[in-house]
């Protein structure tokens, strides 16, 4: 026991009982035990003493507040729903140490955190005192504390925290409302991790379909905006389309008054306007077979009693008002009127089809072709094959000498009239409307020429595995899909991409929409799926710069451009294309341009236009092998005004095509010079090149004094003669003047300089050197000359200088003017390409060239006289 008791006075036997240490009521509560005295006893000693009778001592300790609450765990978590009142979402509970039941128990709780929906009981329970939204807040974090009943609070606070779950609302999770899409990225997965919430009800089947919205795209999508001879080409279309609706052009300027929508060629018609087909362009009587085909994007017709409104017409021009064919629409109806000219058969024909379609006035671009083999008329519209029905058979018409009128957009009105005018205007717009005589078109090339680059694409269809069946429409834009396991199409779903195979796509948004029905057993619908609206950003392509670059000027004898095959314009043109992209800097985080050379993509035309003037056909020409084009995606059209070079190819073919160009000038007498400028092209314009201006040069004999300023060609003399010898057989290199002429060049500007230089030296030179001269020129006489590449230019007059006229002119200083010439005599025949030729070489060629001019013979066979 932690006590001791000790006498105070032993006469009066007072004690004290006391603590030998101190005393824990959290270690004892309460002690009992027993005491008993003692007297002094008897004798000395003390012995024989007496005690007295024992006594019960009970000692209760007294608590004292000295410990805090503290809670039993160090955080509390609950999860609740939204949209309910609780009686208590979890109990937190805290304990004290003290031992006595005033300090030990704790009596309150209390919520440190303020303005929070939450409420707690002195027992602990916490409750929500507001219905919680999930959308407002999904989790909450609140701190509460514990007090005892001597009101000390806990030592520490403990955190609760709260989550708000949504109340399960059956849909699509895990889903991005914008997909960004970068040009030339191939497939991009729309939702990678999407998935199906069903809010564990029995479901048997789904049912999903994902539309991808392009309507207001171009016509109807991402195509190809290249010329319609161009897409005719790519598809492999037989050749022989005419189109009808060209851009606007020197020789196409029948579309030069329509409304044009953007650079995707299409035109508007806004009843107002019609454009008159010059004579010439189609011809004036179709075969038995052809095809008329267009995009067209139409509405209702406006008005209550609905006119005919006219894509192509073919009229009489004036007196009469017979329409001898037609297309156009009446009533969402598409009608296509053909009157066949009278022959030997004076029968009942049929003259006019119908087709009943919807989309004629869905406001939504559509594309149809008419393949007309007469009788049969077959309608073709995005693809899909419609029969007409026939309203009326008629008789042929009968032949005439009036001129026929061929429109678009509107009918002419020759006859019958007060004044020749347009009528029945065509409400909408029209694109690549083109009429291809003596031809039907294929099914093939159909589904070609209307296809979108744009569109919705599965990756790995293998692992979609047995469970999941898809269906795609014929333009990729609407994917269906159906499967009886909710994972399994949750697997098909996060598969489905958008590609767009376009190299400059059309930037910006293309709406997606993905609707579910969801079946379950026993129940048509018993879960309602809320649609997905969702879009792709279609970023903006890196534009590309072309560049066209070679020799801008060059000059050739006239003989060369008189020849069979003419000068080659372009021999080394080089394009290239480029592309600029902002790329992200480490450094100060900012954007900065760099440039990526050689951006590979095609080109739609290339033209060699005449600058000037423009050819005379009864002299000059521009060629080109029509055997350069075979194996290409190419065609060319040549004119007075230059050469056109279309079609949808790659820049190494075009530049193939371009170098064999050549220029003829039979009659150069009347010409100096030709300018040229050269213009290349992506998307049919989208994209232009620089102008490459080229400038050739005709050099004529009898111009002494003409010098080209780029490859400084200075004309033949008139009283000099060029002498070639048999052996000096030269080709010509595409990017170098004639070898004759340029060795006169070079000879005369080299000479004249190592001449200034002689005459210094001369004048230092001392009898010895001269000496040493005579002897390297003895040895070099012995010496082979090769002259395999060398003409030599003979004065005639030469043979009756005198021999010593070289050192004569080496010691007049002051006249170097008139001396050009005897230089020019002397030392023109040597080919020099370095301008650093020592001055005993100079004085070796001259004696040795002396020499050699006396035993030349002199070949007047091309002399002027």
């Amino acid at each position: 026991m932690p006590f001791e008791a000790v006498v105070l006075n032993k006469t009066s036997g007072e004690g004290r009982l006391r603590a030998r240490s101190p005393i824990d009521c959290e270690l004892q509560k309460e002690y009992t035990f027993i005491i008993q005295a003692y007297d002094c006893g008897s004798g000395p000693s003390g012995v024989n003493w007496k005690k007295s009778h024992k006594a019960v001592v009970h000692i209760q300790v007294k608590d004292v507040n000295e410990f805090s609450p503290a809670f039993k765990e160090s955080m509390y978590k609950a999860t609740v729903t939204e949209g309910k009142i609780y009686d208590s979402i979890l109990q937190v509970e805290a304990i004290d140490e003290d031992c006595s039941p005033q300090y030990s128990q704790i009596c309150n709780y209390e919520i440190v955190t303020t303005d929070v929906p939450f409420a707690i009981d002195r027992n602990g329970n916490i409750r929500n005192t507001e219905k919680l939204n999930y959308d407002k807040q999904h989790q909450y974090e609140i701190m509460v504390t514990a007090f005892d009943c001597g009101q000390k609070h806990a030592r520490e606070d403990v955190l609760v925290q709260v989550n708000v779950k949504p109340v399960c609302k059956p849909g699509w999770q895990d889903w991005n409302k914008r997909i960004e899409y970068k040009p030339g990225s191939g497939s991009v997965p729309l939702f990678p991790s999407i998935h199906l919430e069903t809010c564990d009800g029995p479901v048997s089947s789904i049912h999903t379909t994902v539309e991808l919205q392009t309507n207001y795209i171009g016509k109807g999508c991402d195509r190809e905006t290249y010329s319609e001879k161009s897409l005719q080409k790519l598809c492999g279309a037989s050749s022989g389309a005419i189109d009808l609706l060209p851009s606007p052009s020197a020789t196409t300027n029948w579309t030069a008054g329509l409304l044009v929508d953007n650079n995707d060629m299409i035109f508007k018609f806004d009843g107002k306007q019609g454009a008159k087909i010059p004579d010439g362009i189609v011809p004036k009587n179709l075969t038995d077979q052809f095809t008329i085909s267009l995009w067209m994007k139409h509405g209702p017709s406006p008005g209550l009693r609905a006119e005919k409104e006219t894509i192509l017409c073919n009229s009489d021009k004036t007196e009469m008002n017979r329409h001898h064919y037609a297309l156009y629409v009446h009533n969402c109806r598409l009608v296509f009127l053909l009157r066949k000219d009278f022959d030997q058969a004076d029968t009942f024909r049929p003259a006019e089809f119908h087709w009943k379609l919807d989309q004629i006035c869905d406001k939504e671009w559509h594309y149809y072709v008419v393949n007309v083999d007469f009788p049969v008329v077959t309608l073709y519209m995005d693809g899909t094959t419609y029969e007409p029905y026939l309203v009326t058979n008629d008789w042929p018409i009968h032949p005439s000498h009036i001129a026929m009128q061929l429109t678009v957009g509107a009918c002419w009105q020759g006859g019958e009239v007060t004044k020749p005018r347009f009528a029945q205007y065509f409400h909408g717009s029209l694109a690549s409307l083109t009429i291809r005589p003596g031809k039907i078109e294929s099914q093939k090339v159909i589904s070609c020429l209307q296809a979108c680059k744009e569109g919705l694409d599965i990756n790995s269809l293998q692992s979609l595995g047995q469970g999941v069946k898809y269906h795609f429409n014929p333009s990729q834009s609407v994917l269906v899909m159906e499967g009886d396991d909710i994972e399994n199409i949750n697997r098909a779903l996060r598969k489905v991409s958008y590609i767009n195979s376009r190299q400059f796509p059309t930037a910006g948004i293309r709406r997606l929409k993905v609707s579910s029905k969801v079946q379950c057993f026993g129940e048509d619908v018993c879960i309602n799926i809320p649609d997905i609206d969702a879009y792709v950003m279609v970023l903006q392509a890196s534009e590309p710069k072309i560049t066209i670059s070679g020799m801008d000027h060059f000059a050739r004898p006239a003989a060369q451009f008189e020849s069979e095959r003419g000068v080659i314009l372009l021999p080394d043109i080089r394009i290239i294309s480029t592309a600029t992209k902002m790329e992200h800097s480490k450094k100060n985080g900012a954007n900065k341009p760099v440039v990526l050379e050689e951006m590979l993509h095609n080109l739609d035309f290339c033209d060699v236009l005449v600058t000037g003037a423009e050819l005379d056909p009864e002299h000059e020409c521009l060629e080109l092998d029509r055997t350069e084009l075979q194996g290409k995606h190419l065609d060319a059209t040549n004119s007075t005004a230059g050469y056109s070079i279309y079609g949808v190819d790659t820049i190494h073919n075009y530049e193939q095509v371009l170098q064999q160009i050549r220029y003829r000038n039979w009659y150069t007498s009347a010409t100096f010079e030709r300018k040229f400028r050269i213009k290349c092209s992506e998307l049919n314009g989208h994209y232009s090149s620089n102008e490459f201006n080229l400038e050739v040069n005709i050099l004529h004999s009898t111009n002494s004094n003409y010098m080209d300023h780029v490859n400084h060609v200075l004309a033949q003399p008139h009283f000099l003669q060029s002498v070639h010898h048999p052996e000096e057989s030269i080709s010509t290199p595409h990017n170098s003047v004639v070898p004759s002429v340029a060795t006169v060049v070079i000879v005369i500007c080299v000479s004249v300089l190592i001449f200034i230089i002689a005459v210094g030296v001369y004048r230092i030179r001392t009898a010895q050197q001269h000496s040493s001269t005579d002897n390297e020129s003895s040895k070099e006489n012995e010496m082979d000359w090769d002259d395999s590449a060398l003409t030599i230019t003979v004065n005639p007059m030469e043979k009756y200088e005198k021999p010593h006229r070289v050192e004569e002119e080496s010691e007049e200083e002051d006249d170097e003017e008139e001396d050009t010439t005897s230089a020019e005599s002397d030392e023109s025949e040597e080919e020099e390409d370095e301008e650093e030729e020592e001055e005993s070489t100079v004085q070796k060629r001259g004696k040795q060239n002396l020499t050699r001019k006396e035993q030349l013979e002199w070949d007047d066979s091309t002399l002027p006289y």
